[in-house]
């Protein structure tokens, strides 16, 4: 086998080990109606025939006189046809103790009860096999069945792109031409981990300041479930509202973005005359294959213990709630979202990048996260109680969208596929830059000047969002009259 090369295609290629494990299940199958006869325990009425099968099931492997039931085969080809003919002769040989149909009422229940231990037996040996071939098709197909599934949904609505519109948009906001306009207050919504990195958003926020415009920063626990936070961002759209008398637009980045979306489709009836529309960047919408294959059982992440890590890291590091992981497995999504969905009147525009994954992106330390993550146990009083940490992000999520390129087959930005980041019935912008899951909201030791920063995508966004919003009402005034 290893010198026809079969044994590394196997363990690099997904459909040779899908392939191989459906083989194996096939095969499983198969072994398992030879023994169909006897899996099953007897009834009271033909009790007497199955003591004869269990006896000549017993003692046909000691038999002295006659052919042997079972025969060894060499050639491979014949294998089918053994399984063949050991099932038929079980079935068909005649009993061969006289004395067997004389047996009292003690003996026949004794050969019954025989008969149901030895059942099990076998039974349970080939189940057992079974779910142990069945795990291996799990562990091998991954997430790769659930990957685009909101594509695939007949009931989703289509997207629409506009990836055209939003390039023009940004390139007069980087000319100085900004149309972002003052009757609004801008909610930007961190994602997961943004409670412990100091600089999520501060740059886009600053440059909004600048222009003169209302922005905010939602102070929520991004390590808390996505109906959590959900509640507290509605809470937050009501307090801006009332304190200013304006509508909000929405920014939400990863999980943020899942968190606002679903404030919106639980609170529609007491948010659609405060908020204006809803921005999502890279967020896991319909879900996310790293979240899944970290807590699916019977996933990578389950062998390695990867589970039992994060739960220490988010439950005891952070002190934050493992279900804000688990909120965004394909599972979790699917159930939300059949429960609650975005409302077709507002206005919702997705963005999605592909990470790149070049040798270069791997070696250096092309963009950077500033964390601060809290000390277990202060040396003292007077020290403090956080430690600031710094993490080359861009190297972490060019590996990762590499590793989901090599086993889906899937284009990502290191976290979130493309296609799960596609809001059904949205405008979806997908420019062709590189960029990562990290460098939306974190800072660039080598930022290029020729080319957008991310507070300039951020705006240029927004304003796409807004002429979407206009479209959309528009359209709705069309339809009333």
């Amino acid at each position: 086998m290893s010198s026809d090369g079969f044994v590394p295609q196997l363990f690099t290629s997904l459909p040779a080990l899908n392939e191989a494990a459906s083989y194996l299940v096939q095969t499983t199958s198969f072994i398992t109606g030879c023994f169909s006869d006897y899996s099953v325990e007897p009834t009271p009425r033909d009790s007497r025939d199955s003591v004869v099968h269990a006896q000549e099931l017993v003692t046909f492997p000691s038999r002295q006189n006659g052919n042997p039931v079972l025969h060894d085969h060499s050639s491979s080809s014949g294998s089918v046809s053994t399984f063949s003919e050991c099932s038929t002769s079980v079935t068909a040989a005649p009993p061969i103790h006289d004395g067997l149909t004389r047996a009292s009422t003690e003996d026949l229940s004794e050969n019954t009860s025989a008969l149901v231990q030895s059942n099990h037996a076998p039974q349970n040996g080939i189940t057992l096999f079974q779910g142990l071939i069945e795990r291996a098709r799990r562990t091998v197909r991954g997430s790769a069945d659930d990957i685009g599934w909101l594509q695939r949904d007949p009931e989703m609505p289509p997207v629409e792109d506009g990836t055209e519109r939003f390039v023009e948009i940004l390139n007069n906001v980087r000319h100085g031409l900004h149309k972002l306009p003052n009757s609004m207050v801008y909610l930007l919504v961190p994602g997961l981990f943004s409670n412990h990195g100091p600089l999520y958003f501060v740059s886009t926020k600053t440059s909004f300041s600048k222009m003169g415009l209302t922005c905010h920063i939602a102070k929520i626990h991004s390590e808390a479930s996505v109906e959590k936070n959900a509640k507290e961002i509605k809470e937050y759209i009501e307090e801006i509202y009332w304190g200013s008398k304006k509508r909000v637009l929405l920014l939400g980045h990863s999980k943020g973005g899942v968190d606002s979306a679903a404030a919106l489709s639980i609170y529609w009836s007491e948010l659609k005359d405060k908020v204006a529309g809803l921005a999502l960047a890279q967020s896991p919408y319909g879900g996310s294959p790293i979240a899944s294959d970290i807590l699916r059982e019977g996933q990578l992440g389950d062998y390695l213990n990867v589970r039992k890590l994060m739960e220490i890291l988010i439950c005891k590091v952070i002190k934050g709630d493992l279900q804000a992981l688990e909120d965004l497995t394909y599972e979790r999504r699917k159930e939300f979202l059949k429960k609650y969905h975005l409302p077709k009147e507002l206005p919702v525009v997705s963005f999605h990048t592909e990470a790149g994954i070049s040798p270069t992106v791997l070696a250096t330390l092309s963009h950077v996260a500033h964390a601060e993550l809290p000390l277990m146990a202060p040396i003292s009083s007077g020290q403090p109680t956080r430690l600031p940490v710094v993490m080359p992000l861009g190297a972490v999520m060019a590996a990762c969208a590499q590793l989901l390129q090599i086993r889906y087959g899937e284009k990502s930005d290191g976290l979130v596929t493309c296609r799960d980041a596609e809001v059904p019935g949205s405008v979806v912008v997908k420019p062709e830059r590189k960029l990562d899951h990290a460098w939306m909201v974190y800072s660039s030791l080598n930022d290029d000047p020729s080319q957008a920063d991310a507070a300039q995508v951020c705006e240029a966004l927004l304003t796409l969002l807004v002429e979407v919003g206009q479209k959309k009402r528009h359209e709705l005034a069309m339809k009333d009259e």
